[in-house]
């Protein structure tokens, strides 16, 4: 980020927030946190105690997903709470949460656009406030947008993933995944040991989504710190860390450098598109930008991680796309069914009912596709990962009004991805201890595998 980025606090007298002064070379600008959602950007419903997010020691009363133990087990949990008669889990945790845990639930909660709220779809400590992009639009359009705007902003963007636009793409991602194992170097067979995720998986969505966007390829690790700050880091106290507003910034600076150098990329297109006659504004355009940068990234990552990790323990369903590479039609949706990465959330609009819940208005609800599509009553033996598994209507990309419009360049990014490092990589082997990531996308952030054999 730039250098002449300073930031300030101070508490406001009159109504006790505190007024975090960005200073951005000369312009200033200032994000307000509060106890209530009138004249603040984020507020906070409780104060704020890290003493609240500890090891959880009851999932069904204290869920907490940013818990470093949920992730690894997640779907142990699931099962556990579904069996133990729990189909809507809570916690006093961020302020109050719920978190429907079976299909039925989850599809109810996805669907329902009057009592739930897209507005913010991340949970944290915080929840916007009124100096916030408001409802219908949000921070992120489409994904934080509700009815009517939501349908207006996801037209815009779904040209751009028409399978005639990412289809072009395949050939370009084959030789992206064949210059990463090719810098992998020199492979002993027996003995090299690699790590499949931090030299390969993650390497291939943050290139092809920063190229499309027309960013630097230089910025690639910025991405993964502005992912990792967004999902990640969300039981943090709010206006505690300086560059809280970096992601934001570094939008507006690309935008800002399209506007000076014009270029045919997805960013130009963005800021040049009307919607009702008019250009769209730099915060809906920067928002947009957001939501395809990280939604682009960290899911797209942690599918191809979580498919390696299963196929590095499952040598039989390796051996399969081998002999057989036309099984990838159904082993590609069964690896999106059984390790979906993404769970999304809402905020509750209103006070209602929900199946004997009393939610309040701005509790947050967390949506867990990836439980949904554990749920026996949807899936046949849904714990068994079945490599030709014929019928597969699960809930990767999401359900309702907001199901990925991204999901034709996901599936061919994984796809590839698996092709090209089992065709490398005839075995391979877990080789130590994944390390999983926090919060609501689910994934390997380390993966140590042993090559076992290499390609002639």
């Amino acid at each position: 980020m730039t250098d002449t980025t300073k930031y300030s606090t101070r508490i406001d007298e009159p109504t006790g927030n505190k007024v975090i002064t960005i200073d951005r070379g000369g312009e200033t600008v200032d994000f307000v946190i509060g106890s209530g959602p009138e004249g603040t950007d984020i507020w906070q419903r409780v104060p704020y105690d890290a003493d609240d997010y500890g090891p959880v020691a009851n999932p069904r009363t204290d869920f907490d997903h940013a818990d470093p133990a949920y992730n690894p087990n997640a779907p142990e949990v699931w099962k556990e709470l579904r069996e133990g008669g729990c189909p809507v889990a809570h916690s006093d945790r961020y302020g109050g949460m719920w978190v429907p845990i079976t299909d039925d639930t989850v599809t109810e909660v996805a669907y329902d656009t009057e009592n739930f709220t897209s507005r913010s779809v991340v949970v944290n400590v915080a929840r916007p406030g009124d100096l916030a992009l408001p409802a219908p639009i949000g921070g992120a359009p489409p994904i934080t947008s509700d009815p009517p705007f939501h349908n207006m902003a996801r037209r815009l963007l779904l040209p751009a993933f028409a399978p005639k636009k990412i289809e072009p793409w395949e050939p370009e991602i084959q030789r992206l995944c064949q210059k990463l194992l090719d810098e992998m170097g020199e492979i002993t067979p027996g003995e090299s040991i690699i790590d499949a995720a931090t030299q390969y998986a993650q390497n291939i969505p943050v290139n092809v989504i920063g190229r499309m966007l027309g960013f630097p390829e230089k910025d690639e690790e910025l991405f993964r710190e502005f992912v990792h700050d967004v999902l990640e880091r969300i039981n943090e106290e709010p206006g505690t860390r300086e560059g809280g507003d970096d992601l934001g910034l570094y939008i507006q600076q690309q935008i800002a450098d399209h506007r000076t150098n014009p270029r045919d990329d997805l960013t130009s297109y963005l800021m040049n598109v009307e919607l009702d006659g008019n250009k769209l504004d730099d915060d809906v355009v920067g928002g947009m930008v957001i939501l395809l940068l990280v939604a682009g990234i960290d899911t797209t990552w942690s599918a191809i991680g979580s498919s390696l990790w299963h196929l590095a323990q499952h040598p039989e369903d390796h051996q399969r796309l081998l002999d057989d590479p036309e099984v990838m039609t159904f082993a590609l949706e069964e690896f999106l069914r059984a390790y979906a990465p993404v769970t999304m959330a809402r905020l509750v609009a209103k006070d209602n009912d929900f199946h004997g819940c009393p939610m309040k208005k701005d509790d947050w609800v967390l949506l867990p596709f990836p439980a949904a599509n554990r749920d026996p009553r949807k899936f046949e033996d849904p714990d068994a990962f079945i490599v030709d598994r014929e019928e597969n209507r699960h809930a990767a990309f999401g359900l309702g009004i907001h199901r990925c419009l991204g999901s034709n360049l996901a599936r061919l990014e994984l796809k590839v991805a698996i092709e090209e490092f089992i065709k490398r990589f005839p075995r391979f082997e877990l080789a130590g201890d994944t390390r999983w990531s926090v919060g609501q996308i689910r994934g390997p952030r380390e993966l140590p595998v042993r090559i076992l054999d290499v390609a002639d």
